[in-house]
């Protein structure tokens, strides 16, 4: 099995209340977490220590009305770029979030996503480094993601589409995507975006984020770099990682909702072949194996699914897997994490007034 050890239960500190969620984070040379409070406040916390720091508030909206779509719930989630300097806390399955500088308190963005099936996905939302500078990825529309500073909150990816010479056509790099969660490669340079367009068919793409800050500002829409991940009616808002700096791990084996299975599809996004949708390229997928269900998370490496096997007892829990071959390398049953901290090799399932925690 990859890693050693035993789950360990650790108390929540009283002081830090009832944690929402947690985002991994590094404080100079040590691996922490971000905490975010039910009652909004923001802390870093050492679960090694057992020390907690408040560091901030957030007044966000919390979207109370909000009917739940396909089970999922309207609820805070919290981001943070990677030494933990700014924090984003959004509403996942809504329309509203903001940034905040965490050194001072200050909310440097307020964010909208301006609706449109916002209910269907996550809050598209990521941060990046860019040139020395931390910038963050977010969804303005629908159909449109904008990349901000994140100190200045200063917008870095204006465009406008110009006014079609026939009324009655669609504007030139008119995108006709419902954008979803989104994933950073672990060098930082690419976007995964896991979003959906209309009958309605789940299409994960991927392209360059340097591309699009520094050479062609519409790249998301419809640049050279944008590859195709594949193609799933009725099906996303699913598992999905970045294996590396090239392949990526999407969860569910098959081309329709009805016809998936429980596993792993592991597609290499600089191979590609010509797609059929915009005549975008798409990724060459180079192995598909049933088994990983759940959560996925990976340590560039190796794939972690946190499922229940869909009745494989073997792969009930953490499962470590070699996505090389499809073969299940082990399992730390009956822990099924939420989180993943890659610095510390953390696995964390929050559990009420505890978090259960395991090392790779």
């Amino acid at each position: 099995m990859i890693g050693s050890g035993a789950v360990r239960e650790i108390p929540v500190p009283k002081g830090l209340g009832e944690v929402a969620d947690l985002a991994p984070v590094s404080r100079g040379e040590r691996p922490v977490w971000l905490a975010l409070g039910a009652d909004g406040t923001i802390s870093h916390w050492d679960m090694a220590a057992g020390d907690h720091e408040p560091v901030a508030t957030t007044g966000l909206a919390a979207e109370p009305d909000r009917e739940p779509w396909a089970g999922h719930r309207c609820r805070r989630r919290l981001h943070a770029c990677g030494d933990g300097t700014f924090a984003a806390v959004v509403n996942d399955y809504g329309r509203l979030g903001e940034v905040i500088d965490l050194r001072t308190g200050r909310t440097t963005l307020a964010l909208d996503n301006q609706g449109g099936h916002e209910e269907t996905v996550p809050f598209s939302l990521a941060f990046a480094r860019h040139r020395g500078r931390d910038v963050v990825v977010h969804r303005t529309a629908w159909n449109r993601l904008d990349v901000s500073d994140a100190q200045s909150g200063a917008l870095l990816t204006a465009r406008s589409h110009a006014a079609p010479a026939d009324e009655r056509a669609r504007p030139e790099h008119f995108l006709d995507y419902f954008h979803g969660a989104l994933y950073v490669s672990p060098d930082g340079r690419r976007i995964l975006d896991d979003g959906w367009l209309w009958h309605p068919v789940g299409f994960p793409a991927v392209w360059d984020l340097d591309r699009w800050l520094e050479i062609e500002v519409w790249e998301s829409e419809d640049g050279p770099s944008r590859v195709d991940v594949c193609g799933r009616e009725y099906y996303w808002d699913h598992a999905m990682t970045w294996l590396g700096s090239a392949r990526v791990a999407v969860e569910g084996i098959g081309d329709d909702e009805e016809d998936m299975r429980p596993g792993a599809r592991i597609l290499d996004t600089t191979r590609t072949a010509q797609g059929d949708l915009w005549r975008v390229p798409t990724a060459v997928e180079v192995l598909a194996f049933e088994g990983p269900s759940g959560r996925f998370f990976s340590d560039g490496i190796h794939l972690f699914s946190s499922g229940d096997g869909d009745g494989n007892i073997s792969a009930a829990g953490l499962s470590a897997w070699d996505p090389a071959r499809g073969e299940l390398l082990g399992v730390v049953p009956g822990f099924f994490p939420t989180h993943h901290h890659p610095g510390a090799r953390q696995f964390v399932e929050i559990a009420g007034d505890a978090v259960r925690v395991w090392t790779a």
